[in-house]
C-alpha cells in the first residue's frame, strides 16, 4: 500500500484520521520503548522470552530432576552439593506477536475537541510502528460498529500500512452513524479466538460498556497473553459542559441537555469515577497494564511520558 491519504472528503482531522498522517507517526514512534530494542539473535529467534520451557538459548533455573528430564540437563554441580539429582531449565526465545485491538464503535465517535476514534487511531499507529522497530510481528483486530478486520500479525511494513489503511477507512466510515452489532465482551471474545499464546495485547478503547462479561474474557486472554488496557477518554465523559442548555444530536434524534442542576453534574461525573475505579481495579487483578489517555492532549505525548526513550533515562539517572 502505498502512503496515500485514505480521509474522506470533507471530513476534518478532528473528526477523522488520514492514512497520511499516520504514516507520519513512524518517526514519533522512534522515542518509544514500549518494545525492548533487543535485536533478535537468530533469523528464526525474536528477542522475547515465551512462557513456553525447552532446549532454547537462555538458562532460566535450577530444579529438582523430574521423571522425564533430559539427562543431558542434569547440573551436575548442584547435584553434588546437594546430594540430590537437578536439572538446568531454559527458557525458549520466541518472536513476540503484539495484537492491537481497536475499538472504532459508535461511542468512539465523540469528543469535544476531536473524536476520541482519532486519538485511537493515533495510539494504535504509533505503538504499530513502536513494534515493527523493535522487530515484533505486528497485526491488529479493528472493530467497526458492524464489522471487524483481522490484520495478520507480521514483521514486515506492509503489514502496519494495513492497519493504518483499515484504521483511517473505519474511521471515516463512522460519521455514518450506523449501529453497533459488536459489545465489548464480543471483541474481547473475537480476540481469544486470535492471539496465540505469548502475544502481547494492547487493548485500545473507551471501555464505556466494560462489565463482567469483560472481565471473563479478559481473565482467560491473560492466561496466556500479556495485556495492555489503553482508555481513551475526553473531557466531557468526565464532566458535562459549563451550565446552561445545549442543543445535543446523536445523528438521528435532537433533544435539548439541560447541564445546570448541580445534582445532575455531580451523577454525571460520580459514574465516570465509579467506571473509571471498576476498570482499574480489574486491570490490577488480571496483572494487565493500564493507560488513561485524555482525548483532549496530544496522545503521544502521553505515550512519551510512559513509553518515552528519553523518559526512562531520566528515572535510570
Amino acid at each position: 500500500m502505498a502512503a496515500a491519504d485514505h480521509q474522506s472528503p470533507g471530513l476534518p482531522a478532528s473528526v477523522a484520521t488520514s492514512a497520511g498522517s499516520l504514516v507520519q507517526l513512524r518517526y514519533a514512534a522512534r522515542e518509544l520503548s514500549l518494545f525492548p530494542r533487543k535485536p533478535p539473535r537468530a533469523q528464526i529467534a525474536g528477542g522475547y522470552q515465551s512462557r513456553f520451557r525447552g532446549r532454547g538459548m537462555d538458562f532460566d533455573e535450577v530444579r529438582p530432576y523430574q521423571p522425564g528430564d533430559d539427562r543431558r540437563s542434569i547440573d551436575w554441580r548442584v547435584t553434588a552439593r546437594t546430594q540430590q539429582p537437578h536439572t538446568k531449565v531454559y527458557r525458549e526465545e520466541r518472536e513476540r506477536p503484539v495484537i492491537l485491538v481497536v475499538d472504532l464503535r459508535q461511542s468512539m465517535f465523540f469528543g469535544s475537541r476531536k473524536c476520541k476514534s482519532v486519538s485511537a487511531c493515533e495510539v494504535a499507529a504509533a505503538l504499530a510502528w513502536a513494534g515493527l522497530s523493535a522487530g515484533d510481528r505486528v497485526g491488529g483486530l479493528i472493530f467497526s460498529p458492524t464489522h471487524e478486520q483481522d490484520i495478520r500479525a507480521r514483521n514486515s511494513h506492509h503489514s502496519v500500512l494495513q492497519i493504518i489503511k483499515s484504521l483511517a477507512e473505519t474511521s471515516a466510515a463512522l460519521v455514518s452513524r450506523q449501529p453497533d452489532q459488536h459489545t465489548l465482551a464480543n471483541i474481547f471474545e473475537h480476540a481469544r479466538r486470535v492471539a496465540h499464546p505469548g502475544s502481547t495485547l494492547v487493548v485500545i478503547s473507551d471501555f464505556h460498556d466494560f462489565n463482567r462479561d469483560c472481565e471473563s474474557q479478559l481473565f482467560e486472554l491473560g492466561r496466556h497473553c500479556d495485556l495492555t488496557l489503553c482508555r481513551i477518554s475526553d473531557a466531557l465523559d468526565r464532566e458535562l459542559p459549563p451550565a446552561g442548555l445545549y442543543p445535543v444530536n446523536d445523528g438521528h434524534d435532537r433533544f435539548t441537555l439541560d447541564a445546570r442542576k448541580p445534582e445532575q453534574r455531580k451523577v454525571y461525573h460520580l459514574k465516570y469515577q465509579q467506571q473509571t475505579a471498576y476498570l482499574e481495579k480489574s486491570a490490577t487483578a488480571l496483572g494487565a497494564g493500564y493507560l488513561n489517555i485524555h482525548n483532549d492532549q496530544n496522545p503521544i505525548h502521553t505515550l512519551a511520558q510512559v513509553y518515552g526513550t528519553r523518559n526512562r533515562k531520566r528515572r535510570r539517572q
